[in-house]
């Protein structure tokens, strides 16, 4: 594997050169490796496999508690829960990858802490589906480029979401609603996400095209130059106002006074 310089974590590069096991840790969390490849990921910013399983209702807590009792010293609770006839095959892996990418995502964050490697460790979830740590990377910068194209303006993803009534004629998903629902001015777009039982980036991608509709407050900020760059003014032949955009406007224009 050659490993180039604008890897996002060389370290895990040369691990999975080495064919390494063990967990690689870093500020944001934990990733975990088997011969090189990534088994499984974990972050306090992103809720685990357990509460996306429970939260869905694929899975009661108690069948989890029990699995984790019975098979987490031998490192088998996938296993288990699949072969005690719990949940399927198919919805561990799906589970088990949902997991898996949307932890990696903030464990591969900038770090501002050292990284360390602690050989032979194992998770307590055992195999599902091992991913190359090429994919995890490529998914990675994929998932901070569509972040961006949403909306440009990474201090919703920590900050408070603040909800504003829809302008007239403005409608919601189901989920931007149910998000919304959460929306109280304290919780941030993770513990929305925690609440919800959803992976943390899916919350960041609704909390963004909600930003950009104008329908939850953007963070202040004194950087004129960490706004986000606002889209050309709407077209001539447009007969009524873009009441978003021109919230956008004013949101933009009031924070760089």
């Amino acid at each position: 594997m050659r490993i180039t310089a604008s890897a996002i974590s060389p370290m895990l590069m040369r691990l999975a050169a080495e064919e390494a096991t063990g967990a690689l840790l870093r500020d944001q969390g934990t990733l975990y490796l088997v011969d090189g490849r990534i088994v499984h990921a974990e972050s306090p910013a992103a809720p685990g496999i357990d509460v996306l399983l429970t939260a869905g209702g694929a899975l009661p807590r108690q069948g989890w508690q029990e699995a984790l009792s019975l098979a987490g010293t031998r490192h088998e609770v996938g296993r288990h829960l699949v072969d005690s006839g719990r949940i399927t095959a198919g919805e561990l892996e799906m589970c088990h990858i949902g997991a898996l990418f949307d932890a990696a995502f903030f464990v591969l964050g900038p770090a501002s802490g050292p990284t360390r490697f602690r050989y032979g460790v194992a998770h307590w979830l055992g195999r599902v589906r091992p991913v190359a740590a090429e994919t995890v990377e490529r998914e990675t910068r994929r998932r901070r480029a569509l972040l961006d194209s949403v909306w440009p303006c990474p201090e919703l993803d920590t900050s408070p979401v603040v909800p504003r009534q829809p302008a007239p004629g403005q409608k919601l998903t189901g989920r931007q609603d149910a998000l919304l629902r959460l929306a109280d001015g304290v919780r941030t777009p993770t513990a929305i996400a925690w609440a919800l039982g959803r992976p943390t980036f899916h919350t960041l991608i609704e909390v963004r095209r909600l930003a950009a509709a104008g329908l939850v407050e953007p963070p202040r900020t004194e950087d004129p130059a960490a706004l986000p760059i606002l889209p050309v003014p709407f077209p001539e032949d447009q007969p009524e106002p873009d009441i978003a955009l021109l919230r956008r406007v004013r949101d933009a224009l009031e924070a760089s006074l």
